[in-house]
């Protein structure tokens, strides 16, 4: 008995180390990115290199006297709430019709809209520029909308596909003998039953459309770019800016992880629940 009991003891002891030791090595890249937002140039560079030296607020302060960094800021603002209201607007219908209704090779739809989502950016951004072009909105925002909703819609369907196929069809067919119509059901009962999903699909879309650089770059000059762009503002002819870039990272990332933490118990609950239902 006392074996097994030290056996799980170490076993236990030895989980949390491996833990706590992934958790350093994911999270240090992070909190260094944060130590040299408050450090000079100097500090920066010195050797040996230390976490914390002397704090200067003098990069946050260079960084706000750019007037392109409010505008870049306010551009990724619009891009992302617009980008994900209207991934999640597409994609819960199309992820019901997945889940209540069927159709002949239903399989191989749910699998084509996944395939769209696995295409690399890199890959379809000449077209997207090209299509731009022709249509006259590069450098916009609506461009870069409809490019992050290419990407953002396939993966909000196979989300919420999974959430909705964990609810019973029998409440469906309840409501409707209640005299609900297909579209009452689903506003009414199905998306109020989905509000966890809704929460962790929001939170995933907002991160991939908030961290977006390649479309950013390419199909944007000066108008519409969005703040992961502005790292090029710090490659300079004398080197790289390092305690703004530093700055900025920071700031660009507080959005993100302030919004995780305001749902973190439905994101939580959300990623956790069911997996998808065939």
């Amino acid at each position: 008995m006392r074996t097994q009991t030290w056996k799980s003891v170490r076993t236990t002891t030895f989980d949390a180390l491996v833990s706590l030791l992934l958790v350093f090595l994911f999270f240090f890249p992070f909190l260094w990115m944060i130590s040299m937002s408050f450090k000079d140039r100097i500090q920066i560079f010195q050797i040996p290199p230390v976490l914390i030296g002397n704090p200067t607020l003098e990069n946050y302060k260079a960084l706000f006297e750019r007037e392109i960094f409010g505008v870049y800021f306010g551009n990724s603002l619009v891009i992302v709430v617009a980008t994900v209201l209207l991934a999640l607007i597409l994609a819960a219908p199309a992820a019901y019709a997945l889940t209540r209704f069927n159709f002949k090779r239903k399989k191989d739809v749910a699998f084509w809209i996944l395939s769209i989502r696995m295409a690399p950016a890199i890959a379809v951004v000449i077209p997207y520029f090209f299509l731009g072009r022709f249509l006259g909105i590069l450098d916009t925002k609506l461009v870069l909308i409809i490019a992050y909703l290419s990407f953002n819609v396939p993966f909000a369907v196979w989300m919420l596909r999974g959430f909705m196929a964990e609810i019973p069809v029998e409440i469906d067919e309840a409501a409707m003998i209640d005299g609900c119509s297909r579209w009452q059901v689903f506003i009414r009962l199905i998306l109020p039953l989905c509000a966890n999903g809704l929460a962790a699909t929001s939170i995933l879309c907002l991160i991939q459309s908030w961290n977006e650089f390649t479309f950013a770059l390419f199909l944007t000059t000066t108008e519409a770019r969005t703040l992961p762009t502005i790292v090029t503002q710090f490659l300079t002819f004398q080197g790289v800016v390092w305690g703004e870039m530093s700055a900025a990272a920071t700031i660009t990332v507080l959005p993100a992880v302030v919004f995780a933490l305001a749902v973190r118990k439905h994101l939580i609950t959300g990623l956790t629940f069911g997996a998808t239902k065939e």
